[in-house]
């Protein structure tokens, strides 16, 4: 069983979802978790349940300077990180006519900058306890063309540019940079569509090798796995979550 005993891990946008199993997952292997997130109500109903004394820090990505402040107040808050994993974001579903300037800098300033200056924020902490492992959640949107989200893949492809580069940088100091790239993941941003669009669940699994969704378990493990010394001798990979439905082809159904 995965031990990480002694180590602070910080997961942003813990709130539900991936970042939620995460958190839990990490928790359950002993590490003491900082919760971030926008909803403190959500974050409260997370850390009840852990048992390695939670922190909550609210946060919301979006403004200027907002990942070096996050990054000062968790850092206030526990002696240092040493396991990050950025997975605060927002989907963009937007047709290239409809976008905005608006909307290309929220999109931009949350899945971007504010990872990338949070990360940073808090690499001095890792250094100093002797290294570290950053875990960003990126997506298969950066590794394969989707309909109307092109803001959203731009962001994501950056988040793994970032982390190749990252890992580059920080090798030497002990710090470890990996991705994930979650496929379909049954979280609370799909259950309208799950639950109205008929058919759209059986038409979406027909696409994936595994037929299947994914859980946030299914990302969670990979997430512990980049967090231990299990993946001590990786750097700079991007990993996708996903059944296959990036790389692989799909297989009819068997009936």
């Amino acid at each position: 069983m995965t031990d990480l005993s002694g180590k602070n891990a910080l997961v942003t946008g813990a709130s539900r979802g991936i970042g939620e199993a995460s958190a839990r997952a990490l928790d359950a292997a002993c590490a003491r978790v900082v919760l971030s997130g926008r909803t403190g109500a959500d974050l409260q109903r997370v850390a009840a349940d852990l048992a390695n004394d939670p922190v909550i820090v609210e946060a919301d990505l979006a403004p200027p300077s907002a990942g070096t402040e996050l990054a000062e107040r968790v850092l206030a808050a526990v002696d240092g990180v040493d396991i990050l994993v950025n997975n605060a974001g927002i989907p963009m579903r937007r047709q290239p006519h409809e976008l905005t300037e608006q909307d290309v800098d929220l999109v931009f300033s949350i899945n971007v900058r504010s990872l990338l200056m949070l990360t940073i924020g808090l690499a001095p902490s890792m250094i100093e306890r002797g290294g570290g492992s950053v875990i960003n959640i990126s997506s298969i949107a950066s590794l394969r063309g989707p309909l109307g989200r092109v803001a959203y893949a731009g962001t994501k492809g950056a988040v793994d540019a970032i982390t190749r580069a990252l890992a580059a940088d920080w090798g030497a100091e002990g710090i470890r940079v990996n991705a994930i790239c979650p496929g379909l993941i049954a979280t609370a941003i799909w259950e309208p569509d799950r639950r109205n669009v008929p058919g759209l669940i059986e038409r979406l699994e027909d696409s994936i090798a595994l037929k299947r969704w994914g859980y946030g378990d299914d990302v969670a493990d990979v997430v512990l796995f980049f967090a231990s010394d299990a993946s001590r001798y990786v750097t700079g990979e991007v990993v996708a979550v996903d059944g296959g439905m990036a790389r692989v082809g799909a297989a009819p159904r068997r009936r």
